[in-house]
Formats: structure tokens, C-alpha cells, sequence
């Protein structure tokens, strides 16, 4: 046998532990994801778009958001897989996470990393996914796995053409990595300056070295831009037979635009990045180690490439955070990946530089397991903490209120959710009373998004009299007050306090519609209690 046929019979055993103990590091990482209701909202949205999808409502039309179909798309097909439930939507990020994890390994290993980089690159991006309202299923954990594999194959182009013989990128390559970027687009434009990095990645170095001409260069732009588009395209085609085209160009294209055009105040959004960056300091500290060791002609080689690249990455999911103008929380997990590389990097360097020849390995999984442990251990000090958790006290109060929103409710009632999380819908299975189940969309202060009157949606729901209507009063300022108002009017004149569940914040109250019939009697343990009829 060959040598080189030697090393391939040795590397294929390696690289399937080193994926086993990354998808077995994300099992433990995300093993908490399971307990909570809610950590975020919006997972809520895309909960409620798939399930009203699989019953024959499309996204957009039946519950409207202002992204694109691929969340809710994706969301539909773990329901499919899994069953409509909060834990079908959690076991949608731990594959994704898992798949983000092994493509990070894959980039590594294309650049010619070492195995045990790429493998911390993917642990630590899964025990930091945990942080930043990542322990729900949000839109930045849906495009990773994309996002991550065409990069991928963009620094494998890259490598190839600072090769001393330069090499133009194939249109294989081309073509996976633009339906990637594509599918990503197809979850969240944000991704658009990272798929312009691909591209770049894959096609500049040949291109400046004379190895990919400029009509065969151009042809690739031309293609890649097609690709990238067509997964949106191909859905908009979808809509338009349907005679909802203009319902999907409203959503996923004029609302992300009329939102781009607000912004967070300066002293707000400031204050988002500090807090961003406060819950990722270790990481940040090792991907400076890792930038610090780099030196501009160690472009060619293995780390100095995979830096170049990484840090590359990081600057423009930065931009791609800042695009939206508000700074969320989670908007910052996109800088994950690229800062996980950079870490694992920078932890590498750390420790040959400071430890003995035999104790350097143990002195790199020793800092990559601080910075994970880190990250996790902060998680869980909320589960412990606060709660829900195995071993906290008080039961869920968003379980509880989706216990007493389906009592109230009866068999195939419908709920009219003022302010509260949207997951309730599903979690509860009643029927949602407006096309719009997100509040911010409807009652809230992102109101003027659709090219719906949401002021003329609210009295319309009001009108049809929805069976339940949940109010929480510790959330009052995320709703309007003229929409607070409206909705104020309507419980006193046609509504019974029916249920109270305290959160932490204040009362969350359950009212019922009152001519509604009566329905049987929860035994939902907790602090629910009903009033009298």
C-alpha cells in the first residue's frame, strides 16, 4: 500500500471519532435546551408558521413575520420528523448546532489545521451557542450549518489558489457553495455579506494569480449570483401559483427592508454590544492570542491561513450584525463560528508556546475545556437559578399558562395572545385569532413593518371575539398604548378573569370569553388559579 493511501486508511477512523465527540459535546452542551418553554420569542413565531403550514396555512399569509420561509420550512420538517412540540423545535438545533460543529471541523481541516483545532472550534461553538439567547432555536442557528459549509468550501478554494501552481476553483464547487448561501438567504437575508466572502474566498486568489481568467471569473459571478437567489425564487414562484405572491414580497422582502430603515438608539445599541461581548470574554481573549502569533507570510500555511480567514469572517459577520441597526442579542451568535476558530486557534498557540513539548496538547484541551466549561456553566447557572430546571422547585409558568389557555379554550377554540410568548399557541393547540401571532407585529412597536393596517387587524380580532385572551401585565411596556387600550376595552365588556400565572416579571391573566362554554377542569400543578366563573 501506498504511503499516501496509508495516511488515508488512518485519517478516515480519526476524523469519525473526532465528529462522534463533537456531536456527543453538542448533546451535552444543549441537553439543557430541552427544559425551558421559551428562552426567546421569536422561536415562538416559527413554531407557530410551521404548524399552521402543516395544517394548510403557509407562512406569510396564515401567520405573517418579516423574514423569509426557511425558518418556519425547516421548523415544519422537524415537526414532520419529530412531532409538533417544544422538544421537536429543540432537537432542531442540536442538529443544527451538530452539523455547524462538523462543517467548522471541515473548514479547519481543509486549511490544514491540525485535527484537535478543528474538533475545539467545534466544541466551543457548541457550548457557546448556549449563550446569547442561543438555547432557543433562532434564525442564526438555522443558517450556520449553511453559512459554515460554503465557507468551507470557500477557504478551500482559497488554499488551492495560493498553491505555487495556483488552481481556479471547479464549478462544482461553485455551484454547492452558491445553493448553500442560497438556502441561507432563503432563512435570513443578513447572510448576504458572508456569501459575498465566500465567493471571494473561493475565486479571488486564482483570479489575482492568473489561474481562473476574467470570463471564466465572470461566468462564476453570474452563476453564483443565480444559485444564491434561486431557493428564494423558487418559493416565490410556489406563492405566486397560489395567488400569494405579493403576501411573500411584502414579508420577505419589503418588511426586512422598512425594518433596516429604523435603528436602535446609539447609546442602546452600545450598550447591546457590551453586553455581547461581556458574555464571551475567554473566547475573545484566545482569538486575540491567535491574531497576535499571525504574521502576514504565514498566509500559506495551515494556521496563518485558517486566521486570515477566520478573522476575515469575523469582521464581516460584524457588519452583518450591525446591518439590522438594533443589536439583539441574538443577532450576535453569528459571530460564533468565526470566533470559535479563532479560539481554538489562538488556544493551540497558547499552549505550545508556554508548555513543555509533551504538555502542550494537554495545556490546549485544558484552555478549550475552561472557555467551554465557561460558557456552559453560565447556562446553567440560569437553569438553577431562575428556573425551569430538573431540579428547580416551580414548575414552568409559560407551561402552565398554555395549560389554562387550552382549558379555557375548550376543543378547538381560538387565542388572542395580547403580549405574551407565541409558543403558547402551539404548546396549548388552540387556534390563533389574527394572522399575525407575533405581538411586537401587532400590538407592539414594530407595528408598521407589514403593508397591513395593524391598527384595522386589532379591531378586527377584538370584533370576532376570540374564545381567550392572555394578557401579561409584567410586559405592558412592550405594547402599545392605544393598542393596550383597545385591548382593555374588549376584556371588560365581553371577559371573565378565568386564570392568573405568576412569572417573574408580574401576572400573566388568562381571560375567557364569557357566554364561552365551559370546559373540563385542568389538573396542571402550579400557581395557576382559576376565578370564579
Amino acid at each position: 500500500m501506498a504511503p499516501a493511501a496509508d495516511r488515508t486508511a488512518l485519517a478516515w477512523p480519526r476524523d469519525l471519532a473526532a465528529i462522534l465527540l463533537i456531536i456527543a459535546g453538542v448533546l451535552l452542551f444543549r441537553s439543557t435546551s430541552f427544559v425551558p418553554a421559551v428562552v426567546d420569542t421569536d422561536e415562538g413565531l416559527y413554531m407557530v408558521q410551521a404548524r399552521e403550514w402543516l395544517r394548510g396555512g403557509w407562512p406569510l399569509v396564515a401567520a405573517w413575520d418579516m423574514h423569509p420561509v426557511g425558518a418556519p420550512a425547516l421548523f415544519a420538517l422537524a415537526f414532520l420528523a419529530f412531532g409538533v412540540s417544544v422538544e421537536s423545535a429543540r432537537l432542531l438545533g442540536v442538529i443544527c448546532v451538530a452539523a455547524t460543529g462538523c462543517a467548522l471541523f471541515a473548514t479547519a481541516r481543509v486549511a490544514g489545521a491540525p485535527r484537535p483545532v478543528g474538533v475545539a472550534a467545534a466544541l466551543l461553538y457548541a457550548a457557546q451557542s448556549v449563550l446569547l439567547s442561543g438555547l432557543s432555536v433562532n434564525t442564526e442557528l438555522l443558517i450556520a450549518p449553511f453559512i459554515t459549509s460554503a465557507m468551507a468550501i470557500g477557504l478551500a478554494g482559497f488554499s488551492r489558489g495560493l498553491r505555487t501552481l495556483a488552481e481556479a476553483p471547479g464549478t462544482g464547487a461553485i455551484v454547492a457553495a452558491g445553493l448553500l448561501v442560497g438556502c441561507a438567504l432563503l432563512v435570513k437575508q443578513v447572510v448576504v455579506p458572508e456569501g459575498c466572502l465566500v465567493f471571494a474566498l473561493l475565486t479571488f486568489p486564482a483570479l489575482l494569480r492568473g489561474a481562473l481568467p476574467w470570463r471564466r471569473f465572470l461566468a462564476y459571478a453570474a452563476l453564483y449570483a443565480v444559485l444564491c437567489a434561486a431557493p428564494f425564487v423558487l418559493m416565490g414562484l410556489a406563492y405566486w401559483v397560489q395567488g400569494w405572491l405579493a403576501d411573500y414580497i411584502d414579508g420577505s422582502l419589503m418588511a426586512p427592508f422598512r425594518y433596516s430603515m429604523e435603528r436602535a438608539p446609539a447609546q442602546e445599541a452600545w450598550r447591546r454590544i457590551y453586553s455581547a461581548l461581556l458574555q464571551l470574554p475567554f473566547a475573545l481573549a484566545l482569538g486575540l492570542v491567535a491574531l497576535l502569533f499571525w504574521r502576514p507570510r504565514q498566509v500559506t500555511e495551515p494556521l496563518g491561513l485558517l486566521t486570515s480567514a477566520a478573522f476575515l469572517w469575523f469582521i464581516v459577520a460584524s457588519l452583518a450584525i450591525a446591518a439590522p441597526g438594533f443589536y439583539f442579542t441574538h443577532y450576535f451568535l453569528l459571530w460564533l463560528p468565526p470566533l470559535s476558530l479563532l479560539a481554538a486557534m489562538g488556544a493551540w498557540r497558547l499552549g505550545h508556546a508556554v508548555a513543555r513539548p509533551g504538555l502542550a496538547r494537554p495545556a490546549f484541551a485544558g484552555l478549550v475545556g475552561v472557555v467551554a466549561v465557561d460558557a456552559w456553566m453560565s447556562e446553567l447557572y440560569v437553569r438553577v437559578d431562575r428556573g425551569p430546571s430538573w431540579i428547580h422547585p416551580d414548575p414552568d409558568p409559560v407551561r402552565l399558562v398554555a395549560a389554562r389557555v387550552a382549558e379555557a379554550a375548550g376543543p378547538d377554540g381560538d387565542a388572542f395572545l395580547a403580549n405574551y410568548h407565541p409558543s403558547v399557541y402551539v404548546l396549548a393547540g388552540v387556534r390563533i385569532a389574527t394572522r399575525f401571532p407575533f405581538p411586537p407585529h401587532l400590538t407592539g412597536n414594530f407595528e408598521d413593518l407589514s403593508d397591513t393596517s395593524t391598527e384595522a387587524e386589532l379591531a378586527r380580532v377584538l370584533a370576532g371575539r376570540p374564545r381567550v385572551i392572555v394578557v401579561d401585565r409584567g410586559w405592558m411596556k412592550n405594547i402599545r398604548p392605544a393598542a393596550a387600550a383597545q385591548v382593555q376595552a374588549a376584556i371588560d365588556a365581553d371577559y371573565d378573569l378565568f386564570a392568573e400565572v405568576q412569572e417573574r416579571r408580574g401576572p400573566v391573566e388568562i381571560w375567557r370569553l364569557r357566554d364561552a362554554p365551559a370546559a373540563p377542569a385542568s389538573t396542571a400543578p402550579g400557581t395557576a388559579r382559576p376565578s370564579a366563573p
